[in-house]
């Protein structure tokens, strides 16, 4: 999805060293700690990271903030949301810049999490000298070849996995008319897999896409990829399910066990990308009720079906949510309030990974299905 660059996160000079270098003798009992008892890899949050302060009425939480991101035991993963988009790590053709990106990677590594590199390929946030280009088809080959490379090596070996390709499909499951599938139809797909399983071949590889968590046309266009993709005989190893839900009209349990098993019996793994849940605001009893049920549906479903190995909340602070300025009159869509309170739906993300289960009909065991590499 489209996301304004979060520059309100500033590290806090205030956190010790002693603090940076946690115990991990005990785990502490966060959202992580549920998720890897639920037999996934784990449970994450992506974030920014820090640049010019312009939010000040936020400033002071900032300490808060970095204490729950790096500290808390919550989470053990984070994906960067802004900084390893083309426009912020290739600017100018042959220029590389992966200032921003290299600041949560960094703190990733030193706070021992998994890191989801995000995104190589995709029609927006791209450096404008893309899209005003006029391409010969060599030509775009060879610029979408320099940018896997470079970006890919950069990072090989640390991250986890790589959202390849984004959002290359309409909502009825053809393909998104963007500057690669003009220049390029479908084989894009293939070069930007091809590319990057050749340049860091242990990581993960991924196609990610929103409206992907119940079955539909959406979904069967995103099977048609890793199709594909395997057909060829290129590495793809994974689907993300960006989770971008409502509240007030979210699928139900059964779904999205539907949806997330559809792909593991592809044999790719599936992972919740970007999960945030937004509601008409200002948030009542009502919608609140509707969204602790929806993120314990989403989450339950992937607790729940064996090739499903993680979520990551798109951050997890209101203030910082890319909601607001998208989708008017609507945002909470995350998990802590603004004064660091928890959403009812924490608990039911809880509820769901204690479980395995909200009350569905169908029960995917996570010991019957195919274990997914």
């Amino acid at each position: 999805m489209h996301l304004p660059l979060l520059t309100s996160l500033v590290l806090a000079s205030s956190l010790s060293v002693a603090t940076a270098q946690k115990d991990k003798s005990t785990p502490k009992r966060g959202l992580d700690y549920y998720a890897k008892r639920a037999g996934l890899k784990y449970f994450g949050s992506a974030t920014d990271s820090p640049g010019q302060r312009e939010r000040a009425p936020y400033a002071a939480a900032y300490p808060q903030y970095d204490a729950i991101m790096w500290d808390s035991g919550e989470f053990g993963q984070t994906t960067p949301t802004n900084g390893q988009k083309w426009t912020f790590v290739e600017p100018q053709q042959g220029v590389f810049n992966f200032t921003e990106g290299e600041i949560v990677a960094t703190k990733a590594h030193d706070a021992g999490m998994y890191l989801r590199c995000h995104a190589l390929v995709w029609h927006s946030q791209l450096a404008p000298w893309v899209e005003s280009t006029t391409w010969t088809p060599d030509a775009l080959r060879a610029a979408i070849v320099s940018h896997i490379t470079n970006v890919v090596g950069h990072w090989k070996g640390r991250c986890y996995a790589w959202d390849v390709v984004n959002e290359a499909l309409n909502e009825d499951g053809t393909y998104r008319n963007s500057v690669f599938y003009q220049v390029l139809g479908e084989d894009y797909l293939k070069l930007a897999f091809e590319t990057a399983s050749k340049v860091d071949p242990a990581a993960k590889l991924y196609y990610n896409d929103y409206n992907l968590e119940s079955p539909g046309a959406k979904v069967e266009g995103a099977k048609r990829i890793v199709k594909l993709l395997q057909g060829a005989g290129i590495k793809v190893d994974g689907v993300g399910l960006q989770a971008h839900l409502v509240a007030e009209s979210h699928p139900t349990l059964d779904q999205h066990i539907d949806a997330i098993h559809g792909f593991a019996s592809l044999g790719v793994e599936v992972a919740l990308t970007e999960l945030d849940i937004r509601l008409q605001t200002p948030a009542t009893a009502t919608n609140l009720a509707l969204q602790k049920e929806a993120y314990k549906n989403v989450v339950g479903a992937c607790a729940q079906v064996k090739g499903c190995i993680g979520v990551t909340i798109w951050d997890f602070y209101d203030p910082f949510s890319w909601v607001p300025s998208v989708f008017s009159g609507q945002g909470a869509a995350l998990l802590w309030f603004d004064n660091f309170t928890t959403h009812p739906a924490y608990d039911g993300v809880v509820e769901a990974l204690k479980n395995k289960t909200c009350g569905g009909k169908k029960k995917a065991s996570r010991i019957k299905m195919a274990k997914i590499a």
